[in-house]
């Protein structure tokens, strides 16, 4: 976890620089003290006040600004870094680097530093597949430095391949990754279903609800970073997929039940995050229904529980459920724990600020088999996954001791 480190994020001139303003704002969330150095060329494209109001301290750009304190900035930065983390990071400033040329105040802080670096090569990708690049990345990454692939996708320029920076959220995964010393869940098999359903009324209406995804996402995120191989069963969310996990989309309940069934006996864990809607329409109109009158009525009839059904094969598989109420949380949760057959329960109150759908952070209860409550207060959402994933493993391990 990032709460407490100190991260200097060097920011390069190029176009995917403002990418890096939700990267910055991200870390804060996390509870990670940030200090942004940006080269001449990043000021041109972002403004250093944006990073500054973002990150809440001063943006260094010069080395020849007066000092806001008495000790050299580059030394105090490279000195207190957990991690220094470019991104973009140039070709220019990749080749600097790797030649030992310190020339401002970014190149300069990293040479004083004894820190963990990961660069974030973002660039063409006629640049990116350069030899001399190629050839820089790999004097640099025998140093022992980190680097994070490109995505490939459309550049600014309009032409297509290898050399678009990764998503924001896949950045601060990658450094959560380098700073999570936990690997309790290698070789662990986990699936996770997020997000809403969507249910049909005609071919441009439907049923659903307001649930994000970036609950059940966390938990892929955090298992993944835990070292679990994990997949996501996603209803229609606008959520980036984390490193090292595979997602499954689907639409409707119906689509859901499917899928988590045909593969649910592949998996040691099953995380249930989705909202999965309750009801469907009994009969879905072929075409557009016209407004005809004050009222329509819909026949509704239940969709499968995909809950119960998983509680009543599950097997030796530990399932964890969630529970998102407005009102008698505690015993609406420990009702669901027990017919659903879950191992443990996630609750959260959506009427609680910072809780719910469509926040970074939330406020749960995990209740277990024995009634035991655990209340967690306002945290990020990754941070609840991983205290989450603690009671989990600490389930396996208390049964693997058991011999069962």
């Amino acid at each position: 976890m990032l709460k407490g480190k100190n991260v200097v994020v060097g920011v390069c001139g190029g176009i995917a620089a403002y990418k890096v303003v939700d990267v910055v704002s991200r870390l804060k969330k996390q509870g990670a003290d940030v200090h942004v150095v940006m080269t001449d060329n990043a000021a041109k494209f972002v403004s250093p006040l944006t990073f500054q109001s973002i990150s809440h301290n001063p943006v260094v750009t010069d080395m020849f600004d007066e000092p806001k304190q008495w000790n050299i900035q580059h030394i105090s930065m490279a000195e207190k870094a957990d991690i220094i983390v470019i991104a973009p990071a140039t070709a220019n400033v990749i080749g600097k680097i790797a030649n030992g040329i310190a020339d401002d105040m970014l190149t300069t802080t990293v040479m004083a530093s004894k820190a963990k670096l990961l660069f974030v090569p973002a660039m063409n990708f006629n640049m990116y597949a350069n030899p001399i690049v190629q050839n820089n990345i790999k004097t640099l990454e025998k140093l022992g430095y980190l680097f994070m692939e490109p995505e490939t996708g459309t550049m600014a320029e309009g032409s297509s391949g290898k050399g678009r920076l990764p998503e924001p959220v896949n950045i601060v995964n990658r450094l959560n990754n380098i700073f999570n010393d936990k690997n309790d869940m290698y070789g662990m098999k986990v699936l996770i279903t997020a997000g809403p359903t969507r249910e049909a009324i005609d071919p441009v209406r439907y049923i659903s609800n307001h649930s994000s995804g970036k609950m059940g996402y966390a938990f892929a995120q955090e298992a993944a970073n835990r070292g679990a191989q994990v997949k996501i069963i996603s209803g229609p969310v606008d959520q980036p997929v984390p490193q090292n996990t595979e997602v499954t989309r689907v639409i409707t309940a119906d689509e859901m039940y499917a899928e988590v069934m045909k593969c649910y006996r592949d998996f040691d864990i099953i995380i249930l995050v989705a909202a999965v809607a309750d009801y469907k329409c009994k009969q879905v109109a072929e075409n557009k229904i016209k407004k005809t009158g004050d009222e329509m009525l819909i026949e509704l009839v239940k969709n499968p529980d995909i809950a119960r059904e998983l509680g009543r094969v599950k097997g030796s598989r530990i399932v964890v459920g969630t529970c998102a109420e407005t009102r008698d949380l505690i015993e609406n949760a420990k009702s669901k724990l027990v017919s659903k057959n879950f191992d443990m329960i996630m609750a959260n109150d959506v009427t609680m600020e910072g809780a719910g759908f469509g926040t970074d952070t939330n406020i749960v209860k995990i209740i277990k088999k024995d009634s035991s409550v655990i209340e967690l207060p306002l945290m990020s959402k990754l941070e609840v996954a991983g205290r989450v994933l603690d009671e989990v493993t600490g389930l396996i391990i208390k049964e693997d001791k058991h011999g069962n």
